[in-house]
């Protein structure tokens, strides 16, 4: 609709609530359905009567904040009739139904929200279209009916471990060969994928008899891998271990770590697990 002139501002237009005058005073809060009203533009959006006078923006009144101020006190008898604001450009009040269309949207909408840099908590919900309707979903339940519910990874480890001795048994904890998991859900099971390029137990009668994950507090499988060399020489070998079905502890972060045993029974040959030009890698797939 075209208009002659400015056309009209749209906006939320107001009747304050009653005010009652106070004998010598000038100043009075300005409220709204019992709440502090500061909802306007400027001074000139108001229409404030008083003794059935409308008075004169700024020469009459003043508004700063949720206060309403007189160009001089009132007296006993005077009253306030009505304070009225009128469109507020601020605030267009709530749009009816199905006139928010897509062209009203900004471009950002989404990209200009706070970015998500992890899983989504099992609680957090997701927006769709479910046949042209809009309706929320719980990433609990789209996260059930995937194979793969997140993967965590340690790549690139590049340490060395040299020099490990045993007698009968001896267990070398692998620092760097870990990775740090938070299961979302403990009904969920967890699998290891364990990559060391290079390992090296000089012969004779040296081995790693015995390769382990340990969750901080107790070794949740062992036996994942058994190499013994009884002749003479030394053996190079690449460590690949998998552990499936592991039920997580709790929600909690919890740092899985390499654990292996080295076996040897006589001599003082030591073994090496690790090398920096053949980086390592662990990864847990939760499912």
């Amino acid at each position: 609709m075209a208009y002659i002139g400015r056309e009209p501002v749209i906006g939320n237009f107001v009747k304050l609530d009653s005010i009652t005058v106070v004998n010598g005073q000038a100043a009075y809060t300005m409220n709204n359905g019992g709440s502090a009203f500061t909802a306007y533009d400027n001074v000139n959006q108001f229409l404030v009567s008083l003794n059935g006078i409308l008075q004169s923006p700024t020469d009459s009144f003043t508004v700063s904040g949720s206060t309403l101020t007189f160009a001089s006190n009132l007296s006993t008898g005077d009253v306030i009739d009505f304070v009225i604001v009128l469109g507020n450009s601020l605030d267009i009040g709530t749009p009816s139904d199905n006139t928010v269309t897509a062209a009203k949207l900004n471009n950002d909408i989404i990209s200009g929200q706070t970015e998500l840099t992890d899983v989504p908590a099992a609680t957090d919900e997701i927006l769709l279209s479910d046949a042209g309707n809009l309706k929320r979903l719980d990433f609990s339940v789209l996260s059930s009916g995937m194979a793969v519910k997140k993967i965590t990874v340690n790549d690139n480890i590049t340490t060395s471990y040299s020099g490990l001795t045993g007698s009968i048994v001896t267990d070398h904890t692998l620092t760097d060969y870990n990775v740090t998991h938070t299961a979302l859900s403990t009904s969920n099971k967890l699998a290891f994928f364990i990559n060391i390029p290079y390992s090296n137990a000089v012969k004779p009668n040296l081995g790693i008899t015995d390769f382990k994950i340990n969750d901080g507090s107790s070794d949740i499988k062992t036996g994942l891998f058994y190499n013994y060399n009884g002749s003479t020489g030394s053996g190079e070998l690449s460590i690949h271990a998998f552990y499936f079905d592991h039920t997580p502890a709790s929600t909690n972060s919890i740092t899985y770590t390499c654990k292996a045993s080295i076996y040897r029974p006589s001599g003082s040959n030591t073994a090496t697990i690790g090398l920096s030009s053949h980086p390592g890698r662990m990864m847990v797939v939760e499912y």
